[in-house]
């Protein structure tokens, strides 16, 4: 492998991240949980005003990516940021300010 293909390989998976990001409610999901680590499915949903299906869809796919990760805690799962790379690009994106949703 040469290092063309090596640097690729690489760019694929920072695309992966970017694809990931790149829906308002999972954008919306992986900021919040920066900010309120250790949420869970019930309170996501109180915010986002989303029916739940919805929303299992949008954090499968984020787990999927390797963004999130979820903790089993009893009956609840919290979830939590785990993916460096996907947190670099909400911090640029929002300047690392009002990561709480505030406005």
């Amino acid at each position: 492998m040469n290092l063309f293909t090596e640097e690729l390989e690489e760019y694929a998976e920072k695309v992966k991240i970017l694809k990931g990001l790149a829906h308002p409610v999972r954008l919306c999901i992986v900021r919040g949980l920066m900010f309120e680590e250790g949420c869970n499915v019930s309170k996501m949903q109180g915010c986002l005003e989303i029916p739940q299906s919805t929303l299992s869809q949008h954090l499968g796919k984020l787990r999927n990516l390797g963004i999130l990760e979820g903790e089993r805690d009893g009956l609840e799962v919290n979830y939590y940021v785990i993916n460096e790379d996907a947190k670099r690009v909400i911090t640029a994106l929002f300047n690392n300010t009002n990561l709480g949703g505030e406005k």
